[in-house]
């Protein structure tokens, strides 16, 4: 989870309008420019963390396991690590095709498909809490519920919604319909199958896949897609597909329909991506109040 910055601007535009894509370089909090460095010779970038060293951690961690899934999407090489920092792989980006859409839909199917041991799972390895940007993400080293939308009130939407009050995003009419929402989530009344490759109990998720987290480069003289910045934990596959809608992402129409041809969505899945977005929207809604407040309690008023 990072910032925005456009043309030149200092202003993040993260903290306007969640619905609307923006034509902006991402500029991630505690990173070098190396990302955005178009000299050839740069061949890695090193990150810094967010005054959390186990933020950087857990981010090699997701990108390790990530990179296990056979078929799935390509992540960021991670190339040494050390306590506040990570260096990975730099990819020398070009812009988004058609062709690159269809497969990153395709591959993040198989990501999916990997799996996860049960919700809430953290990366392999991992033991503690996770991160996702500046916020913390509750993690479950142990099974406990097998309904998503419990899992996701408890652990998804509710942890954030104190911050997102405290800083005014969120007035007290606002926190009831959060907690209306919360309360039917955890019915389990909202949930619903996953996509068909998926057959164990949870996805193996990126976890913040907001379109600055996609770096399109040519590999082989082929654009293809990289993931990055992780927040990987196991859910519900649906949630990635959504998180891309958030600020919106070239092609996104031809990823989820490639998505949906390898690996069938369950029905009804158009009418749940405002209930997969409520926590990226209600994490930036603490973090960064502004108009993501409102468009939280809007989302959550949907499914209240």
């Amino acid at each position: 989870m990072g910032q925005w910055r456009r043309g030149g601007s200092s202003r993040d535009v993260r903290r306007g309008r969640p619905t609307l894509a923006c034509p902006c370089l991402p500029v991630v909090d505690g990173l070098s420019s190396g990302r955005l460095d178009q000299d050839e010779g740069v061949s890695s970038f090193r990150k810094g963390d967010h005054g959390e060293p186990d933020s950087v951690r857990f981010e090699a961690a997701g990108l390790r396991w990530l990179g296990e899934a056979e078929g799935g999407v390509a992540v960021a090489d991670v190339l040494s690590e050390g306590p506040g920092w990570l260096e990975t792989g730099r990819v020398h980006q070009s812009g988004a095709t058609a062709a690159a859409a269809e497969q990153l839909g395709r591959a993040l199917a198989r990501t999916h498909a990997a799996g996860a041991p049960h919700l809430g799972c953290p990366p392999a390895g991992w033991t503690g809490e996770g991160f996702m940007g500046k916020a913390q993400l509750p993690l479950r080293g142990t099974p406990g519920t097998d309904s998503w939308g419990e899992f996701y009130a408890a652990d998804r939407v509710l942890p954030y919604l104190a911050g997102a009050v405290a800083n005014g995003a969120i007035d007290t009419a606002g926190e009831r319909t959060v907690r209306r929402c919360a309360d039917r989530l955890a019915t389990g009344e909202l949930d619903a199958p996953q996509p068909q490759l998926v057959t164990g109990p949870a996805a193996r998720l990126h976890g913040d896949l907001w379109g600055g987290n996609v770096l399109w480069g040519e590999r082989d003289g082929i654009v293809a897609a990289t993931l990055i910045d992780p927040a990987a934990h196991g859910g519900h596959a649906e949630s990635d597909l959504a998180q891309l809608g958030v600020f919106g992402a070239p092609y996104l129409a031809r990823v989820v329909a490639a998505y949906d041809e390898v690996s069938p969505l369950a029905p009804g899945w158009r009418e749940r991506v405002g209930l997969h977005q409520l926590h990226m929207l209600i994490v930036h809604a603490a973090l960064f109040g502004g108009s993501y407040g409102p468009q939280t309690v809007r989302t959550a008023a949907r499914y209240a």
